[in-house]
């Protein structure tokens, strides 16, 4: 287990261009993306999420059998960050939130009688980083402050405490449907699909969302993600967080699932006795 330290730790780090082993630490990588992250970098590239994540990302499994992450990927046949260049980062003012941190970890956690989230933070210290060696001496807020990260962690939070409350939830919410991972990663990852299914008729025929609030949503990404994070919860947690539904759709749908089950188990019977009278 890292040491947890609280924002008020100082630490001793400066990174830049004459440094030593400046680009050492984007030549072998290992970056989680937030959702956050994948907007602000397919706003900088010009292209949808759906095109980021298809040539920019790989999917990995947080969990076994759990929901899925979302990982940059590295140049071809090589581990080198594909936005690396000889001058730094040509990405950088929308660099992601793990670049930011570095060298300081964000843990968030809770506690099992709680329900809210803690952040907490570790020091990463790795043999080729000489940045630890620098003289300069900054809390771990004030380093947060200098890297921007107060709006990436901000924007960030409802996506992690659906990570976190699916973890602390554990088996008793039981192994997610394909279905309902397929729908998680969609509404945190592809921005883009989402606003297409949140446009759709078959949402719309479900939800009952006032305009004024459709129109915010489609027309901001970063109004979308966030109601996409409220959406997760009521969907996959049950969470009464005011998404409104119409609940005559909502029954009829079901009237008709149970009728069309009802209808195949009562061909399977009829089947089956046919063959036990031997007709087939």
């Amino acid at each position: 287990m890292p040491e947890m330290l609280d924002g008020k730790k100082t630490i001793q780090f400066r990174c830049h261009k004459g440094i030593a082993c400046f680009n050492a630490c984007c030549k072998s990588i290992d970056i989680s993306l937030t959702p956050y992250d994948i907007l602000r970098l397919k706003r900088r590239l010009g292209i949808t999420s759906t095109e980021f994540l298809e040539h920019f990302t790989f999917p990995f499994e947080m969990e076994k059998d759990g929901i899925a992450g979302v990982k940059l990927k590295p140049v071809e046949n090589g581990s080198a960050c594909q936005f690396m260049t000889d001058e730094g980062c040509n990405v950088y003012e929308d660099r992601p939130s793990a670049c930011r941190y570095y060298p300081v970890a964000l843990l968030s956690m809770r506690r099992q009688d709680e329900y809210v989230d803690r952040d907490a933070y570790a020091l990463v210290v790795e043999e080729h980083c000489l940045g630890h060696k620098e003289e300069r001496s900054l809390t771990i807020d004030e380093y947060r402050k200098e890297q921007g990260l107060d709006e990436y962690d901000a924007l960030s939070r409802g996506w992690r405490q659906l990570i976190l409350k699916k973890k602390s939830s554990g088996p008793t919410i039981g192994k997610p449907s394909k279905r309902s991972l397929q729908l998680f990663f969609m509404t945190c990852y592809d921005v883009d699909r989402f606003r297409d299914f949140v446009a759709s008729d078959a949402f719309n025929s479900i939800y009952d969302i006032p305009k004024s609030d459709l129109d915010r949503f489609l027309s901001d990404d970063v109004e979308l993600m966030q109601f996409g994070f409220r959406f997760l919860r009521q969907v996959l947690f049950g969470e009464a967080l005011g998404i409104a539904m119409r609940m005559d759709v909502v029954e009829e749908r079901r009237r008709k699932v149970m009728d069309n089950r009802m209808r195949l188990e009562r061909e399977a019977a009829e089947l089956l006795s046919r063959t036990e009278e031997g007709e087939y």
